[in-house]
């Protein structure tokens, strides 16, 4: 599954330098999947929907840090645990109860981002 940031989130932004795959965005900060991927032109979001890699997307929060699902992979495949709860001083970096995920689906969306 995907990690999300609760409303507990202080707004410090040690998460944001540790993904990744650049799933972390600042409160009312547009995202874009191109951003620190290698993806390029379309892309098929969980939703079913395409996008154009490199298109502004409307944040998910206006007011405190984000994680993008559709970027997300739990860190699978670079270290043993997701390394935004692992430096989060306050503990808000959890798992999604709304996109869970196999490992192997977590592992495909990140050879997918990093071509």
């Amino acid at each position: 599954m995907a990690i999300i940031i609760t409303d507990e989130c202080i707004n410090c932004g040690a998460c944001e330098p540790e993904c990744p795959n650049n799933a972390i965005y600042e409160g009312d900060v547009k995202w874009s999947i191109a951003d620190g991927t290698a993806v390029s032109g379309s892309y098929e979001l969980l939703d079913g929907s395409s996008v154009d890699a490199d298109a502004a997307m409307e944040a998910i929060s206006d007011e405190l840090y984000y994680i993008v699902p559709d970027k997300c992979t739990e860190c699978q495949g670079f270290h043993e645990e997701p390394q935004c709860a692992a430096v989060c001083p306050v503990d808000c970096c959890v798992p999604d109860p709304e996109h869970e995920e196999s490992e192997a689906i977590l592992l495909a969306r990140k050879e997918r981002l990093h071509l």
